[in-house]
């Protein structure tokens, strides 16, 4: 007869489950839903044209408010004068719009401005009721 040399374990230690890999899918969805749980989205509405593309590109033929947003300090400008600081520039762009009422705001802005200061600058302008506006584009050649 054959016999083993192991002695014989205590009853139920040899069959006792490895904990490790449930353990390990336990804390891999933890760690995703933590992560996850806590981001808040927020949009803002933005009206696209829907025209055809031809007309939508259009030659600006009146007089406007250029205001710029630049990649390098200082950030902001308005028909070439630059702001150092937001709020600079947040209050120039409502005196310069009260001065000129009928004039259209165009912005323009380098293409490695980060979108941030784009949206800033778009939801300042509708808390404002600054409505008509153009962004400059490049057409593609």
């Amino acid at each position: 007869m054959i016999t083993s040399r192991q002695k014989s374990a205590p009853f139920g230690s040899d069959f006792k489950p490895d904990l490790t890999p449930l353990l390990d899918i336990i804390f891999i969805v933890m760690v995703f839903l933590l992560m996850t749980a806590n981001i808040d989205i927020k949009t803002m509405d933005i009206d696209v044209p829907t025209t055809d593309e031809t007309q939508v590109l259009t030659p600006i033929d009146t007089e406007v408010i250029a205001v710029n947003l630049l990649i390098a300090s200082p950030h902001w400008a308005i028909e070439q004068q630059s702001f150092a600081s937001w709020d600079d520039f947040s209050s120039a762009l409502i005196r310069t719009t009260k001065q000129h009422p009928k004039r259209d705001i165009v912005i323009g802005s380098d293409k490695d401005v980060p979108v941030e200061k784009m949206l800033q600058l778009l939801s300042f302008m509708q808390k404002n009721q600054m409505n008509a506006t153009s962004i400059i584009m490049d057409e593609e050649k």
